[in-house]
């Protein structure tokens, strides 16, 4: 199976601790040693945000803005890239990324351009590589119908169609302080190319394991 991995910043590196990051490529190992073909996508996090808080305060561009956050996913990915057992890729772009993927190696991208998040990034790559499964690594257990960290009574969705994800994602994503678990450009991408995802919750990175080599996750299946 070809998968491709939407990894969180906050997940892979809420702060810099090297046993975390090595759990999580352990779990990518063992995926590639199950036989399945990995590609990975990483964001900023935290570390990203404060960058951009600062920069924010002296006036900078927003374009300046994506771009240092784009700086951060890179060093996320090359961080995770070196914690991999698996021979791994360091690619700038879709074409070189898919190739990795078809060569057995794990390509570990982070940002591509402004504008344009991670979860974007991970979905136009899924979409290139004909990946047979989106798996977006989160810090919530799946898509629920509102901000779950805002209101107590969200309902979680076990399962929604691309064209349903679009619909509940389009509002949080209008709504000042909203939190979606993947953003609006993401969800169409995986409309138009019709991909099936999982939304999980990934600060274990043993959830991310499980999904892959298992088929088991506990969370939102897109279908």
């Amino acid at each position: 199976m070809r998968v491709v991995v939407s990894v969180g910043g906050s997940v892979l590196a809420p702060d810099l601790d090297p046993d975390r990051v090595a759990a999580y490529a352990a779990a990518l190992d063992e995926a590639v040693e199950a036989g399945h073909e990995i590609g990975v996508v990483v964001g900023g996090g935290p570390v990203a945000r404060e960058y951009i808080e600062a920069a924010r305060e002296l006036d900078t561009t927003e374009v300046e803005l994506d771009r240092l956050g784009i700086g951060v996913t890179h060093l996320n990915a090359r961080l995770l890239r070196a914690a991999l057992d698996a021979p791994s890729a360091r690619t700038d772009g879709y074409e070189a990324s898919v190739e990795a993927m078809a060569a057995g190696r794990i390509p570990v991208m982070g940002g591509v351009a402004p504008g344009q998040t991670t979860d974007a990034v991970a979905a136009a790559l899924a979409e290139d590589a004909r990946a047979d499964l989106l798996l977006f690594a989160t810090s919530v257990d799946g898509v629920y119908d509102v901000d779950p960290t805002a209101d107590g009574e969200a309902v979680r969705f076990d399962e929604l169609t691309p064209g349903e994800l679009v619909d509940v994602v389009a509002p949080m994503s209008r709504s000042a302080g909203a939190s979606a678990p993947v953003d609006l450009l993401a969800a169409k991408l995986v409309e138009r190319a019709g991909l099936r995802a999982l939304v999980v919750d990934g600060t274990d990175p043993e959830t991310v394991r499980r999904a892959i080599v298992d088929g088991e996750f506990d969370g939102t299946e897109v279908r």
